[in-house]
């Protein structure tokens, strides 16, 4: 999985970020699970993935504050 740059993640909507989160949340598992049992190919892919994981999480806490700060 390449690692997902922010500015592409920002102009998903809220659906497609939250679908995109669990995606490669599964991904990141299926990763840990590989790497325990067997050689995995990339392990950088493990990095990506975490990276992209906070990258989405950073943005969606983000909206939710300017959520918060609109309903003032």
């Amino acid at each position: 999985m390449p690692l997902i740059k922010a500015k592409q993640l920002r102009e998903l909507d809220d659906e497609q970020l939250e679908l995109t989160l669990k995606e490669t949340q599964e991904k990141l598992f299926r990763l840990r699970l590989q790497s325990e049992t067997e050689r995995l190919e990339a392990p950088s892919e493990i990095v990506a993935a975490r990276k992209t994981i906070a990258r989405i999480l950073t943005i969606r806490r983000e909206r939710e504050l300017e959520r918060a700060g609109a309903d003032r």
